[in-house]
């Protein structure tokens, strides 16, 4: 290749974590516009404003160049639109480095689609394994690891997982959390968001939920427990839940309105990352059955109890402020207990989750393509 040319590369995001994870890598690629020249694509997998645009307003990301508008589909139906899609676009683009993030449908497509095409592939967050093959992101992790030329990775774990996998270690790269690049940068903004007095709350006093994965959501029975169990949570400290339009449209298909009614039980609209990391960071804990906000809960240290049987981010559990509760109602009900009486699990930062992520990363693009 000639050194001297702009090197192409297209990024890929379809939904809120991958913008997250791409803002900060896309900032470091502009202070060396001399060398890069990004092509931003949004698949369009998170359709919703609250989940796409105010994200990208309050990471302040560009515009994406090209915009897919793939929607809301099965997996499969979802992944092959994105597969048609993309690869026109890419075959229009020819970049010298395709990057990819995380573990949704959009990053699974576009590993697929680059292989086909004989183009570079990158995967940042390579590596994480759940060991659960139930979960489609698992599947999507192993397919794109598999695919790419570099493999970025958050911690040992991952490392290890991908020797192990008989991936070439002279693609595997530990570069730390990208995740905590976008976090410590938008934690002073943080600081003035005023979702707290919008929602009459004060730091400490209340829990912070999230729940959308579709094991817990979609199944009437797990569903109901899972309400209850929250509910009566919500009669000891009050539980703010930004509900996402997944687990809102099951609740009205259920019939499980009456618990948005509850004094305590606070359904909000879903938030900007703004507004969402102030109110994760003054939360006494955290209730989630998602992966990011593990590691965020890690680097803010406050407490995390997952709704999974099992985590991709096994130094939460290690060393961070994370537990695992899965469905298990008595469990959540009795970590709560353990963290209002003052006994909250104790947890340090985990090696290379230092805000620099996306920085170490461009230093290896600028040696290797």
């Amino acid at each position: 290749m000639d050194k001297s040319a702009k090197k192409r590369i297209a990024l890929i995001v379809g939904a809120r974590p991958n913008f997250m994870k791409a803002a900060p890598l896309i900032e470091q690629l502009n202070n060396h516009h001399d060398k890069f020249e990004q092509i931003l694509i949004h698949t369009g997998q998170h359709y919703d404003d609250f989940l796409s645009k105010y994200f990208f307003e309050d990471l302040k990301m560009p515009d994406s160049d090209i915009y897919l508008g793939v929607g809301s589909k099965s997996h499969g139906r979802q992944t092959g639109e994105i597969i048609i899609r993309l690869e026109n676009e890419l075959e229009k683009i020819n970049p010298d480095l395709t990057i990819v993030f995380g573990d949704i449908n959009s990053t699974l497509a576009a590993a697929v689609v680059t292989s086909k095409l004989h183009l570079p592939l990158a995967h940042i967050e390579a590596g994480l394994r759940s060991f659960d093959n139930r979960m489609p992101e698992e599947i999507n992790r192993i397919v794109t690891d598999r695919l790419s030329d570099y493999l970025f990775v958050t911690e040992q774990a991952g490392v290890d997982n991908l020797i192990n996998e008989g991936i070439s270690e002279d693609k595997i790269f530990l570069v730390g959390n990208i995740m905590t690049d976008s976090l410590k940068k938008n934690l002073p903004k943080a600081k003035n968001s005023e979702i707290l007095n919008n929602h009459s709350l004060k730091p400490k006093e209340f829990i912070t939920l999230t729940l959308h994965r579709p094991s817990n959501v979609d199944n009437a029975e797990t569903l109901k427990q899972l309400l209850e169990c929250l509910s009566q949570i919500s009669e000891k400290i009050t539980i703010v839940f930004p509900c996402h339009p997944r687990t809102i449209k099951m609740i009205n298909k259920f019939g499980y309105q009456d618990f948005t009614t509850k004094p305590n039980f606070k359904f909000i609209e879903p938030l900007g990352y703004i507004d969402f990391l102030k109110l994760m960071s003054e939360s006494k804990a955290v209730i989630s059955d998602s992966g990011g906000i593990q590691g965020d809960t890690t680097i803010l240290n406050i407490p995390c109890l997952t709704l999974r049987d099992s985590t991709e981010h096994p130094i939460t559990l290690e060393i961070g402020t994370n537990q695992l509760c899965g469905t298990d109602t008595e469990k959540i009900k009795n970590a709560v207990d353990e963290i209002l009486s003052g006994n909250e699990k104790q947890g340090t930062v985990p090696p290379l989750w230092d805000g620099n992520t996306a920085g170490r990363i461009v230093d290896i693009l600028l040696k290797s393509i």
